[in-house]
């Protein structure tokens, strides 16, 4: 039998998500074993993968964590690969997609009628502020950048409070589901609780395989979350190939899809 890592964190009691999808890996011939991501005891190279969840400590280790991937991918197969996770975990993937305008700077910002602060390197809406006070952003974008840290500024849109965000799901590039999401919500299983299922339209379906295609990796999971603009064109907000929550409650079928995925992808 095929037997994979499920890598999560230390708290992966939190991961509502890892019994679904061990019972889904297992009825399709897989066995799945939860491991730590940090743990040094765990021998890697004894999975015939390793696909990366719930590792939701990362951000403050990110370096830490790369390391890891390249590790883990020099002794087995690592799901989503080395290469997408560097390049995924750092939003300044975003200057190259049609994305929500955003400023990565203090200086010479623009005047919008309100903003959202935070770090490129961030999970959820950790260090994240909206304000209406352009001076406070400004001292917040320098703030960061004095840590060290880019800051991306962008506009509030008004939208997510209406129509929301809209986070489609991909299992080896194939469109298994897609729900609402409230705005400004924290990474792991809290979204779940405010989140509805929802049918795409062909808008954001289009975009979202738009952005998808222009990737040559392989892709066990993709999260592409769209809101739209003033205009009524959606825009990509976050593209989530690292660690994202998959609503897997949302679809019956997408326990199986995520695992019929991994089975073609092995």
């Amino acid at each position: 039998m095929t037997i994979c890592a499920y890598a999560t964190f230390d708290g992966h009691d939190t991961d509502d998500e890892l019994p679904l999808v061990l019972a889904a890996w297992r009825a399709a011939g897989v066995e799945g074993r939860a491991e730590r991501w940090d743990d040094p005891a765990v021998d890697w190279s004894a999975y015939d993968a390793v696909v990366v969840r719930s590792v939701w400590d990362y951000v403050p280790r990110r370096a830490e964590f790369l390391a890891w991937a390249r590790r883990v991918e020099s002794v087995t197969r690592l799901l989503n690969p080395s290469a997408v996770i560097a390049a995924n975990t750092d939003k300044t993937y975003l200057r190259d997609l049609p994305s929500v305008p955003t400023h990565w700077s203090s200086e010479d910002l623009p005047h919008w009628p309100e903003y959202v602060v935070k770090p490129a390197v961030s999970a959820g809406a950790r260090d994240t502020v909206r304000t209406r006070d352009r001076g406070e952003a400004v001292a917040l974008a320098a703030a960061l950048e004095a840590a060290g840290r880019t800051p991306m500024v962008q506009p509030y849109l008004d939208m997510v409070e209406t129509e929301g965000e809209t986070s489609l799901l991909y299992f080896n590039r194939r469109l298994s589901h897609a729900v609402r999401r409230n705005p400004m919500l924290a990474g792991g299983a809290a979204d779940a609780s405010l989140a509805e299922a929802r049918t795409p339209a062909a808008d954001q379906v289009e975009l979202a395989e738009r952005v998808l295609a222009t990737m040559s990796d392989p892709l066990l999971y993709a999260r592409v979350d769209l809101v739209r603009l003033p205009g009524g064109e959606p825009a990509v907000i976050e593209l989530e190939l690292t660690e994202p929550y998959l609503f897997l409650r949302h679809d019956p079928g997408a326990p199986q899809a995520f695992a019929k995925a991994l089975v073609e992808l092995l």
